[in-house]
């Protein structure tokens, strides 16, 4: 590893451990030449995922998209930003540890709408109303006799 501060790689590492957020390594490093240490941190490489989409378009899987879709569906919601990120990592932790390369829309939405379920059920109904693009107060309706029940 390359001293930030001299250049040199001339670099050992003096403490590890997990970071904060649990999926990489935070390790304190120092430079043998110039004596100044750093922080780096180490995550696992992940399998690029394909999203199948509706139309048949095939495009990379971007985490903000379902970020997005989840903080519109909590709008004047009581979930902090810390419970939407943590959301978001168990959607993705689900998406990556079935070790596909390619995932349908249909199976990520399904997957929100089941952690959104858990979590606040107007912010379900928001996203499903989305997701499921209600066309009458008949479905929407139907839905809403499925969470009473």
């Amino acid at each position: 590893m390359k001293c930030p501060y001299c250049g040199k790689d001339n670099t050992r590492v003096i403490d590890s451990r997990p970071a904060d957020d649990g999926d990489s390594i935070r390790r304190r490093r120092e430079c043998d030449v110039c004596g100044r240490r750093f922080t780096t941190y180490e995550k696992v490489e992940t399998i690029p995922v394909i999203v199948m989409k509706k139309d048949n378009n095939r495009e990379t899987y971007d985490r903000s998209k379902i970020k997005g879709g989840i903080l519109r569906a909590c709008h004047k919601r009581p979930i902090s930003a810390d419970q939407v990120e943590e959301l978001v990592d168990e959607i993705e932790s689900v998406i990556f540890n079935q070790e596909v390369r390619e995932i349908s829309t249909r199976e990520i939405g399904e997957l929100v709408m089941e952690k959104l379920r858990m979590l606040d059920t107007v912010a379900y109904v928001r996203f499903a109303s989305v997701y499921r693009e209600f066309k009458d107060v008949n479905t929407f309706m139907d839905e809403l006799k499925k969470i009473v029940e």
